[in-house]
Formats: C-alpha cells, sequence, structure tokens
C-alpha cells in the first residue's frame, strides 16, 4: 500500500474554521503539487479529502473525482484516519488531502512509532509506502516536498 498527505495550501484566516478559503498563494501552490502529483499517481489512486473548504480547493487542484470524508476532519485523530483509508490492508494507493497536525502525526506513528508528530508545510506531500521485507513490514517515506521546492 502506497499513501500519500497532502496538507491542504495556506488558508485565510477567520471563521468559522470550515469555510476557510485558500489564499491565492495557497491557490498557487495547489496547482503547482497537483501538477507534480498529476504527473506520478498511479491509476485508480484513491483520493479522500476533509471536508474543509481549504482542504476541498487543495483537491480540486488535482482533480473533481474524489471523496469527502468527514473522519479527515479538522480534529480527526491520527487512528481515525488510518481507520478510514483503510491502513495497512487496503490496496493501491491512498491520497489524502488534510490537516496539521494530524498528517504529521501519522507519518511520525507509521515512519518512527512515535506518537509525538512531524511538521508537514502548508501544501506539501508525504509519499509512504509499505512493504514487506523478510517477513517484516517496513514503512518508508518515498518523497516528502513542498511547493516551494517545486
Amino acid at each position: 500500500m502506497e499513501l500519500i498527505l497532502w496538507r491542504h495550501a495556506e488558508a485565510k484566516d477567520g471563521t468559522p474554521d470550515l469555510e476557510r478559503e485558500l489564499t491565492a498563494k495557497g491557490h498557487k501552490h495547489a496547482e503547482k503539487m497537483a501538477a507534480f502529483l498529476r504527473a506520478r499517481l498511479p491509476e485508480h489512486t484513491r483520493i479522500l479529502v476533509s471536508p474543509a473548504k481549504r482542504a476541498q480547493q487543495t483537491a480540486l487542484a488535482l482533480t473533481k473525482h474524489y471523496i469527502t470524508d468527514a473522519a479527515l476532519g479538522t480534529s480527526a485523530s491520527p487512528q481515525t484516519v488510518l481507520d478510514a483509508i483503510g491502513w495497512p490492508d487496503a490496496e493501491g494507493t491512498v491520497l489524502v488531502v488534510g490537516h496539521q497536525p494530524t498528517l504529521g502525526q501519522i507519518a511520525a506513528r507509521l515512519l518512527a512509532e512515535s506518537n509525538a508528530g512531524f511538521s508537514v508545510r502548508k501544501g506539501a506531500v508525504w509519499w509512504l509506502t509499505r512493504k514487506t521485507n523478510e517477513g517484516d513490514f517496513q514503512t518508508n517515506l518515498k518523497l516528502a516536498i513542498a511547493p516551494e521546492s517545486l
């Protein structure tokens, strides 16, 4: 299984939190990352997106063919997200568009068996792979990139 964690791009401040929209810079970064992903995503990648407007707008830069999942909302726990995507048993590739600190906590749990968390920059992608090596499962970081690096 491959898991791609994509943090929503930069959003405007304000309330209500779920209605915050991307800034002009956020739209630009989402488009850059979407172009990068479009060239690399495996066919039939399953895309799950938080219901927050900023996450929806980030995903729309890539495609309109995604599933909005309330389990990926702004207050989601790492385990709730992992359960929603079927980690580690789901087949293929899953792209999650979500929020900090949850995405960083997922990355830390899967890569370092830590409950702390990594800092995932706005608009950045962390691409994880899970493979079997001599009977053991290993999760590896395939790619971590911020939109500023594209």
